[in-house]
Formats: structure tokens, C-alpha cells, sequence
């Protein structure tokens, strides 16, 4: 079986250097490029040059974490992408986290706790460790920021909280693909989010759905 193609991102190259050698003990993975930094990744990435997954420091010069993942989620919505970050704080965990990223991981985590999140994420799952839930939890217990949603927005919502595929979703809503791209960017812009990881965390803090 082809290996797990990686891309790390890192403005610090001795950082980088660390953990491609450590990826390379690990069975099954590949480095394929490094970059020093957001535009550098978009310079290198290609739909022939493109890995299975990013880890993407958030702290970087001319093209950071934060502005790289949003790029990412627009051009290559299929790569998977892992936060590695000394920022293990509720603000900039809880953003990325609404973006849609497949984990989270702090700089000085474990080795096996690394592996354990390319695993996961890698089968398609994804790997939170417990500051990153505590935070997702915390910010359940603000009060919410009342949106008014018509009928159709809280029925597109709650669906998209679901495992049905976006066509699914028009299929039961008995309307055209165009029309639930349309609510979903409606909703996007409305509750100021990127990704339908996040719609399902509104769906969840407004109780519009249960777990």
C-alpha cells in the first residue's frame, strides 16, 4: 500500500528537520515537501503535488496558519490538515476548529500521541486532544448570539448536522444542489462560518440538534 503523504509547514527548519525524521519512523508515512510558510505551500502544492495531510504551524511570517488553512479549505478541500502550535489557547483552537482542521496538536506533545493523531486522521477520524474538547465544551456554556434562521436555514442546519452528503440533503429538502450551496453560504455568512464543522458546532451550542 502507498504511504500517507505529508506536507509540514513550519517557518522554523530545525523544528521541520525534527519531525520528518521522526515521521520516518513511523510505518506507513511519507514526508513529500516542506514548506517555510504558507505561500511557500501554495507555491509547491499542485493537483499531482499534493499530500493526504498538512501539519501547519499557525504562527508564521508573510502567510500564517490561520490565513493557510482558509486557502486550503477553498482550493484543497480534501487534504487533511493537523494544527502542530505552541497556541493552546480557547480563541485560536476554537477558530481553527470551526475551519474545518482534523486535529490539533500542541509542540510538545508526545511522540505517540503524534502517531495516534496521523492515524486517526489519516483513517478519516479526527484527533482532539482533551484542551481542545474542554475548550469546545467551554464554549458551550457562553450564552449564544441569537441569529434569526427561517424555516429552511434551520432544516438545511440540522441536516448538515447529519452524515448526509450535501446531494442527500437536496434530495430530502426536494431542491436543487444549487439551492442547498446557496443556504449554506447563506449560513456561512450569516453565523460567520467556514466550514460544516462549524455549522454542526452552532447546531450543538444552540441546541438545534442533540448528541
Amino acid at each position: 500500500m502507498a504511504p500517507i503523504q505529508i506536507a509540514l509547514v513550519d517557518d522554523h527548519r530545525l523544528f521541520r528537520s525534527g519531525i520528518a525524521s521522526l515521521i520516518s519512523e513511523f510505518k506507513g508515512y511519507q514526508v513529500l515537501f516542506e514548506a517555510g510558510n504558507g505561500e511557500e505551500l501554495t507555491n509547491k502544492l499542485t493537483p499531482k503535488v499534493k499530500p493526504d495531510i498538512i501539519l501547519l504551524d499557525i504562527n508564521m511570517p508573510i502567510m500564517d496558519g490561520t490565513e493557510t488553512a482558509r486557502w486550503l479549505r477553498k482550493n484543497y478541500p480534501d487534504i487533511h490538515i493537523i494544527i502542530l502550535s505552541m497556541f493552546g489557547d480557547a480563541e485560536k483552537v476554537l477558530e481553527m476548529v470551526k475551519m474545518g482542521v482534523k486535529g490539533y496538536l500542541l509542540k510538545d506533545a508526545e511522540p505517540h500521541e503524534f502517531e495516534q493523531a496521523l492515524q486517526k486522521v489519516s483513517q478519516g477520524e479526527v484527533y482532539y486532544p482533551e484542551f481542545v474538547t474542554r475548550h469546545i465544551i467551554n464554549s458551550f456554556n457562553h450564552k449564544p448570539e441569537l441569529i434569526k434562521l427561517n424555516s429552511r436555514e434551520l432544516e438545511f442546519l440540522k441536516l448538515a448536522a447529519t452524515e448526509l452528503t450535501y446531494k442527500e440533503i437536496a434530495d430530502t429538502m426536494c431542491i436543487s444542489a444549487r439551492t442547498v450551496d446557496g443556504y449554506r453560504d447563506q449560513l456561512f455568512e450569516k453565523l460567520q462560518i467556514k466550514s460544516r464543522v462549524g455549522l454542526v458546532l452552532y447546531a450543538i451550542k444552540n441546541k438545534l440538534i442533540e448528541l
